[in-house]
């Protein structure tokens, strides 16, 4: 029987019909080239990284980016309530 033509080929380019996602050929932090015999670490589905250090800081600087979007989503109302909510706290001295 005669090796199956689909295992006889290993494509390492972009999948057609999704131009521009990250290939695992660099770090996506601090662009050091990953090498096919290296470890990659992964984060969110399909972003290499070279090690967990970089993997790390970008989870870092994706929760501070997140936690920024929140802040400024908060509307006017809900700043006015928790200032009010603050305003209503007492404190007792023991």
């Amino acid at each position: 029987m005669a090796p199956s033509l689909a295992c006889a080929f290993f494509f390492d380019d972009e999948p057609i019909g999704e131009p521009g996602l990250a290939a695992l050929d660099a770090c996506a932090l601090c662009a050091k080239r990953l090498g096919r015999d290296s470890d990659i670490f992964m984060y969110r589905g399909d972003t290499p990284f070279c090690s967990e250090d970089c993997r790390y800081e970008q989870m870092q600087l994706d929760a501070i980016r997140e936690r920024r979007a929140a802040g400024r989503r908060q509307t006017p109302s809900q700043t006015t309530e928790s200032q009010h909510e603050r305003a209503r706290k007492v404190y007792v001295a023991s």
